[in-house]
């Protein structure tokens, strides 16, 4: 949660996100306020013993479902060692290896 800010600063689009998902672990309302300013929608479950009033509705919950399609991606990618570890020097290169291994899932999985 500490770094989510941080990592927003150092996206690489022209535009913010219009929503982050995050797991129990981003459920802060500071967070959730300061990204609201930003014009970023969080979407995070509440944690089990939270006290204060739940601050979001089930129907966000929609998108926070199809999360594990992403999370899954990132498993697959892990499976080449190359994307894994980064042995490439220039970005240009590893991110290239990356668009190679997201055509291989692709691949394997029609």
């Amino acid at each position: 949660m500490t770094l989510v800010e941080d990592t927003v600063k150092q996206i690489l689009t022209t535009y913010l996100p219009v929503r982050i998902i995050g797991d129990k672990a981003y459920d802060s309302d500071p967070l959730d306020n300061r990204l609201k300013r930003q014009g970023i929608d969080l979407i995070a479950p509440h944690r089990k013993g939270r006290v204060k009033p739940k601050t979001q509705d089930g129907r966000v919950f929609r998108r926070y479902k199809r999360r594990w399609k992403v999370e899954r991606l990132f498993a697959w990618l892990q499976q080449f060692r190359r994307i894994g570890t980064r042995f490439d020097y220039y970005e240009h290169s590893y991110e290239g290896f990356v668009i190679l291994g997201c055509m291989i899932v692709f691949l394997r999985n029609l």
